[in-house]
C-alpha cells in the first residue's frame, strides 16, 4: 500500500498528536468511539474534515450514486412516493461529493416530481464546497433548490435520506468474557503507537452489552462493537419528523446476524486508495473507519420514540421494487452507456457484491400506505 505525499502525512502526524493529547488529558485511555470520532471528525484534520478525493475511483472507496446515475433514478420513485404522501421536501444526511444530490434532483425533475427545498445536513466545510461544485456542474438549474445546514431542524415533513451514514458513526468496542464485560479502548504504548487496552465496561454501554449478550449466544472472548450513536440518531427524529420517512441505506445485519459467531472479531473496516483493511490506527485521518450497522438496535431505538418500520429488506430487492431494470433497459443496448451502466447495475445488484450486504430501513409517520421500494421481499420479520 502507497504512502501519501508529504502534505498528508503532516496532517495525518498532526491528528496523531491531537489524539495522543487527548489520550493524556484522559489519564492514558480512550474509548474507541473516541478514538474514531477524532479520526473521521477533528476539525481540519480528521477523514471528513480534510481535503482530499475521498469518494469514486479516484478516491478510497466507491458508494452507489457513484457507480451509476440509475441509482438515483430507481431512488427517484420511492423518493416522489413519499413526499406525495407528506410533503416536497427532502433532507439528505452526509451528502458525500454530491452526486447522489445532483442525479436524484435530476430523476425527480424528469418525473415533474421535484421538491420544493433540497437541503444536506453537512459537518464537513470541505465536502460543502464538493457537494456545491458538483451541483454546480451537473444540476445548476437545479441548485436554488439546495440549502445546506448543519444541525438537525426542529421540525421536518418529507424524506429524509441516509445513505452510508450510519456506518460512518463511532461505535465502541466490546469483548464479551464468562463473567465479565470489557470495552477495547485505545492508549499510546511504548513503541510510540497506538495499541488497544481493555477495561470494565461501565454505564449505558454495559447495560446494551448485557442486552446483547442475553438476545445472542456470544462464545466467550467474543470481540464486537456496539453504536451508541447510530441508533440515537434515528431515534431523535420521532421528535422531530412531522410527517414522512426516514429512508436509510447502509451494510449491516439483523442483530442475530451481526452477533453471530463467525464474526467474532467485529466487523471494523478500513479504506485507503481502494485498499480495505482491519487496522483502524494506520495513517490516522487519511482513511476511511466504518462498522457495519444492528439494525435491530436502529428500529428499536426509533420505534420507542413513535416511528414505525414501514420497510425493510436488501438493497437489491429496493432497486428491482424502484424499477433499476427498466431504466437499464431504456438505453442502447449496444452503446458504451449501456455496458457502462449494466457491469455498475450488476454490482448493486450482485450478493456477494452490494446487492444483498446492503440494507434499505424504512421510519416513518403519518404514512399508512405500502411503499413500493419494499412490494416484495420485506425482510422486517428477520429484525
Amino acid at each position: 500500500m502507497s504512502l501519501p505525499s508529504l502534505d498528508p502525512m503532516t496532517r495525518s502526524a498532526a491528528l496523531r498528536a491531537e489524539i495522543r493529547r487527548r489520550i493524556a488529558a484522559a489519564g492514558g485511555w480512550v474509548s474507541f468511539a473516541d478514538f474514531m470520532e477524532l479520526a473521521l471528525y477533528a476539525p481540519g484534520l480528521g477523514y471528513y474534515m480534510a481535503g482530499a478525493q475521498k469518494f469514486g475511483a479516484a478516491g478510497d472507496f466507491v458508494t452507489a450514486p457513484e457507480l451509476t446515475p440509475l441509482f438515483a433514478r430507481a431512488l427517484a420513485r420511492q423518493a416522489a412516493e413519499i413526499m406525495a404522501m407528506s410533503a416536497p421536501r427532502i433532507l439528505e444526511a452526509g451528502a458525500g461529493s454530491g452526486r447522489l444530490a445532483a442525479d436524484l434532483l435530476r430523476a425527480l425533475e424528469a418525473a415533474a416530481a421535484l421538491p420544493e427545498r433540497y437541503e444536506i445536513l453537512e459537518l464537513s466545510p470541505e465536502l460543502t464546497a464538493r457537494q456545491r461544485q458538483t451541483l454546480m456542474r451537473d444540476a445548476p438549474r437545479l441548485l436554488e433548490r439546495v440549502h445546506w445546514r448543519e444541525c438537525l431542524p426542529e421540525r421536518f415533513s418529507g424524506l429524509v435520506l441516509a445513505n452510508e451514514v450510519l456506518d460512518a458513526m463511532p461505535v465502541h468496542v466490546v469483548q464479551w468474557q464468562d463473567a465479565a464485560i470489557l470495552e477495547r479502548g485505545v492508549t499510546w504504548g511504548e513503541d510510540a503507537r497506538f495499541q488497544w487496552r481493555t477495561r470494565p465496561a461501565a454505564g449505558r454501554l454495559r447495560m446494551e452489552a448485557e442486552r446483547v449478550g442475553r438476545e445472542c449466544r456470544l462464545p466467550p472472548g467474543y470481540v464486537g462493537e456496539i453504536s451508541l450513536l447510530a441508533p440515537a440518531w434515528a431515534a431523535t427524529w420521532g421528535d422531530r419528523l412531522e410527517a414522512g420517512c426516514l429512508l436509510l441505506v447502509d451494510y449491516g445485519f439483523p442483530r442475530h446476524e451481526f452477533y453471530h459467531p463467525d464474526r467474532d472479531g467485529g466487523t471494523l473496516m478500513c479504506h485507503y486508495r481502494q485498499h480495505a483493511h482491519p487496522d483502524p490506527f494506520h495513517l490516522p485521518g487519511l482513511q476511511d473507519i466504518s462498522a457495519h450497522v444492528d439494525f435491530t438496535a436502529v428500529i428499536a431505538a426509533a420505534h420507542s420514540t413513535g416511528l414505525r418500520l414501514s420497510g425493510y429488506t436488501q438493497q437489491a430487492r429496493f432497486l428491482l421494487n424502484c424499477g433499476l431494470l427498466d431504466d437499464l433497459a431504456t438505453l442502447e443496448a449496444s452503446s458504451p452507456a449501456y455496458l457502462e451502466n449494466a457491469a455498475a447495475t450488476q454490482k448493486l445488484l450482485a450478493p456477494h457484491e452490494m446487492g444483498e450486504l446492503f440494507k434499505v430501513m424504512a421510519l416513518s409517520k403519518g404514512i399508512k400506505t405500502p411503499l413500493v421500494g419494499f412490494t416484495y421481499g420485506d425482510r422486517g420479520h428477520a429484525l
